[in-house]
């Protein structure tokens, strides 16, 4: 019995290991969302701060979609709060995230976002038309090898 003990003991700690915790909410990895968008965030150094790839699943336009680029800065809180910028470089246009990385009580991450699509006009006079506001809740993506 004691051996059992100690095992699981060991288990826990290793699990809580130091700057990580049963709750600890991590931007690092592939992440989709409930539109089919893929996205993957590289590392986070210690400012913050992160770059990574969006692969959008959703666009009016009928060029090829292509992954852009998204850079973006983090709280580095055990459930961080973040905002990350994507220049698309397949259209004339920009979208800004914000949000907060959530883990729930079975250990699932999931990313709450609200975003901002700005897109191009050709005079000022079609403003009104340019942005579009939404949400998008992201889940981590798991390959076939994890």
């Amino acid at each position: 019995m004691v051996p059992t003990t100690s095992l699981l003991l060991l288990l826990g700690l290793a699990l809580l290991a130091p700057g990580l915790s049963a709750d600890q909410c991590v931007l690092t990895g592939s992440w989709t969302n409930d539109l089919g968008s893929n996205m993957t965030i590289m590392a986070v150094n210690n400012n913050g701060e992160f770059a990574g790839t969006f692969h959008t699943a959703v666009m009016t336009t009928t060029k090829e979609i292509k992954a852009s680029p998204l850079v973006g800065i983090q709280h580095i809180k055990t459930q961080p709060t973040f905002g990350f910028t994507v220049n698309w470089n397949f259209t004339d246009s920009t979208t800004v995230f914000t949000g907060q990385c959530f883990v729930d009580e079975h250990g699932k991450e999931t990313l709450k976002t609200m975003w901002l699509l700005r897109s191009h006009v050709d005079s000022i006079k079609d403003d009104w038309k340019a942005t579009m506001v939404g949400t998008n809740n992201f889940t981590r993506l798991h390959t076939h090898l994890e």
